[in-house]
């Protein structure tokens, strides 16, 4: 009897209509992979993968404030995913919108990002509450993801029951065509199974890597499947226990090779080549693992010597430290809103800022005399490296 053809690898066609127009629709078939993958050609990059997360996992374990850690880096990706679905978002902007003050792009923009950030907190709260990572659990983070913004409208938390595409104008022109609506729910079924069936032949990163391009190829959501699908490699890693918090995000590396990564999901679907998209795959999680890790020594060594620096300053040094705390947390900032969350007077937050804009730790961002804001620079530009929108 012969053995397995790499052809089994291959998924199926099925004709199917829309908007009028007869196309082709690709039906994936259920994983793990068969034949089996080869992984011996990329143990040395599972090592380097596996031992940069390690390395990341025990930083944020030492970190002074983990959950500032997070609460940055959490807006840094959901800027980064949502560039590469087409929003112009800084940074800045992100942080501008939540502390209600005017960001300088669409206000449909900014929310999209907001949403993403309350996704993201709301699918790890219910994993710690130990729902499972499940159907159910990726419906709720979805009507999370598209509660306002431009997918509102798009059916939020509600798998598709019309057929979708990818990329050109209309379905005939699309770069890739999912499964047909009647076959959205078999797929997605098959996909629960293998997360939750025992795997030990394939090691967690590996099996994170083959949930998100199966993700991606069903794509069952009218809208939001792509940033769904990045954040379901970090869920699976925080499942699984690779991860204690969810502090591996891949949208920067996914961003700066885009083109790389379009190219070897639709080369997985036609070739059934997943050991390339692996290899791709994992130099993304040692290159983004090590980044974050750089990263968060960066940080720390900043925090620090800003400290020094305030601590020199004598009898002010005190609500200078109270100003600096604040900062971690809300680099962009008014006198106001620092008056108000620290409950101290106007004249002695102006006296503070004042200080620490001598000491090179504050820059003023407006150039206005009215409604001025003030931004701790040189921890903004460690958060906002690789976060410039992309062209349109």
């Amino acid at each position: 009897m012969p053995g397995p053809s790499p052809e089994d690898r291959l998924g199926r066609y099925v004709a199917t209509s829309v908007a009028g127009e007869n196309i082709r629709a690709f039906v994936p078939p259920p994983l793990p992979p068969h034949p089996p993958l080869d992984v011996t050609p990329l143990l040395g990059l599972l090592q380097r993968a596996q031992m940069a997360l390690g390395r990341l996992d025990g930083m944020a374990s030492i970190l002074p404030d983990t959950h500032l850690f997070l609460y940055m880096y959490v807006r840094k990706e959901a800027l980064l995913s949502s560039q590469i679905e087409g929003t112009q978002s800084s940074l800045s902007d992100l942080l501008l919108f939540e502390s209600d003050e005017a960001p300088g792009v669409p206000l449909d923009d900014v929310a999209e990002v907001s949403c993403y950030v309350a996704a993201l907190d709301h699918g790890l709260k219910l994993l710690r509450d130990g729902l499972p990572l499940s159907l159910r659990l990726i419906r709720e983070i979805h009507a999370t993801l598209l509660a306002s913004g431009r997918g509102a409208g798009k059916q939020p938390g509600e798998f598709r029951a019309s057929q979708n595409w990818v990329g050109g104008s209309r379905p005939s022109l699309a770069a890739f065509v999912p499964p047909p609506p009647n076959l959205v729910l078999p797929c997605l079924s098959d996909l629960e199974r293998f997360i939750h069936a025992e795997t030990p032949e394939l090691p967690t990163i590996i099996k994170a890597g083959l949930l998100h391009v199966q993700f991606e190829t069903i794509h069952p959501f009218l809208d939001g499947n792509g940033r769904l699908g990045r954040l379901l490699v970090t869920f699976l890693l925080c499942a699984e226990g690779m991860l204690r918090e969810p502090i591996l995000y891949l949208s920067l590396y996914l961003k700066a090779h885009r083109q790389t990564y379009y190219e070897l999901l639709q080369r997985v679907r036609e070739q059934g080549d997943w050991e390339a998209w692996l290899r791709f795959f994992l130099e993304g999680v040692a290159e983004t693992a090590e980044g974050a890790t750089e990263a968060a020594r960066q940080i720390m060594a900043l925090f620090a010597e800003d400290r020094a620096k305030i601590e020199a300053l004598g009898r002010s040094a005190g609500s200078a430290l109270r100003l600096h705390d604040l900062l971690k947390s809300k680099p962009l900032i008014s006198v106001a809103t620092a008056t108000e969350r620290l409950k101290l007077s106007h004249p002695t937050i102006g006296t503070t800022v004042n200080h620490l804009m001598a000491l090179g730790i504050l820059r003023e961002t407006t150039g206005r005399q009215r409604g001025r804001l003030f931004a701790y620079g040189r921890y903004l530009d460690i958060l906002s490296r690789g976060t410039e929108p992309l062209p349109r």
